[in-house]
């Protein structure tokens, strides 16, 4: 036999592992340009470029560095960027064509909702804002994840507080009275009739702002640890109009004496970030009276654990590891649920809390599953 009968056959394990090299590789190399472009973003937030190109036409670097109180070299390097990842369009003068200084640029109609308006579901900034605040304390994650500690809300900071508010104020402002709780018949009957509402983990107030502006003579006390929070919750309920019928505390829910039961008692979005959620939904169940509704939004993950997952799982993970774990495992101790809390999870601490159950609600929601803690 010659070397020429010899036949090589391809290694495909080799040839698979290559392919899932280069994938991984190319999906990487995608990750590191879109943390780049959440940062030029972000930028584009603080600085306030975004709402001054809204509605502003074609500009040049100069002009909105002028309207943003900006400086020129700074603002023309992002709006460069800005075009070359394709969010603003660019054209150049055409008597100085080339001319850096002299190209105007512009805001598509199209972003504008998506970066500047603060009231709608399709308004990502906050998203971007909270995943490169909570950046700002890598060292601080890292240490926590060597020594088993936390890195809390407080320490934070406004970023990571003030995104994470923004973010749930198109769901709470609209959504969540316009559908979601109408979509509950006894809730939406309670609160139609003027019902009480005790609101925990209330954070800057838009989820008791949103009931009582859907529901004209219902009335809201929400409750919240954090007090920057409250403070903040106290002056969007005077800027709704609703400071009459809405009153924020900055106390542990879990010490608040109920004089007489809340009609509807709520968390939204913070039973997974509690080092203690237990106490907090025996304090609830306490709040309700025996005669009260207890309702939880938190995230709608998977109710198992499979992998690879979905956009949401990730998302939430994400979430998980930059944020709401370490700030579970800040207090001590912490049963350290993280934001991927399962409707198992809930359940078992539902009924540790003197629950039977929590039956979850036929609401539909992309991102938040609602649950009726049921009484025993």
């Amino acid at each position: 036999m010659t070397s020429t009968d010899v036949r090589t056959e391809p290694d495909t394990a080799t040839t698979g592992d290559t392919t899932a090299t280069e994938a991984l590789t190319g999906r990487l190399f995608d990750t590191v340009l879109a943390v780049l472009d959440a940062q030029a973003v972000y930028l584009g937030d603080r600085l306030g470029w975004y709402r001054a190109l809204a509605g502003a036409g074609p500009v040049t670097p100069a002009e909105l560095a002028a309207r943003t109180g900006t400086a020129e070299r700074y603002t023309r390097e992002w709006l460069e960027q800005q075009a070359v990842t394709g969010i603003l369009t660019a054209a150049d003068d055409p008597e100085r064509p080339g001319d850096a200084r002299a190209r105007r640029f512009s805001l598509p109609a199209a972003a504008v909702e998506p970066l500047t308006d603060g009231l709608s579901p399709a308004h990502v900034v906050p998203l971007v804002r909270f995943v490169v605040g909570a950046g700002k304390q890598v060292d601080a994650l890292a240490e926590a994840y060597r020594t088993g500690g936390g890195v809390s809300w407080a320490q934070h900071g406004s970023d990571v507080r003030e995104a994470q508010a923004a973010a749930n104020r198109p769901l709470f402002l609209g959504a969540l009275g316009r559908d979601h709780l109408p979509s509950i018949p006894d809730v939406d009957a309670a609160l139609r009739a003027g019902g009480r509402v005790a609101d925990v983990g209330c954070g800057f107030g838009w989820s008791a702002i949103g009931i009582a502006l859907a529901y004209p003579e219902a009335t809201v006390d929400g409750f919240d640890v954090d007090e920057p929070s409250v403070r903040a919750a106290r002056r969007n309920a005077e800027e709704a109009g609703v400071a009459d019928r809405v009153r924020f505390s900055a106390v542990d829910a879990a010490t608040v004496a109920g004089d007489r039961p809340y009609d509807v008692v709520t968390a939204f979005e913070c039973i997974h970030d509690l080092a203690d959620p237990v106490s907090v939904l025996t304090a609830m169940r306490r709040l309700a009276g025996g005669t009260g509704t207890v309702l939880v939004m938190d995230e709608r993950v998977a109710e198992t654990f499979t992998a690879p997952g979905d956009e949401v799982e990730r998302l939430m993970y994400g979430y998980s590891l930059v944020c709401c774990l370490a700030d579970g495992l800040a207090d001590s101790p912490s049963v350290g649920t993280g934001t991927v809390m399962r409707p198992a999870t809930l359940r078992g601490y539902a009924r540790e809390a003197g629950f039977a159950d929590a039956e979850v609600l036929d609401v539909q929601d992309d991102f938040f599953r609602f649950y009726r803690l049921v009484d025993g």
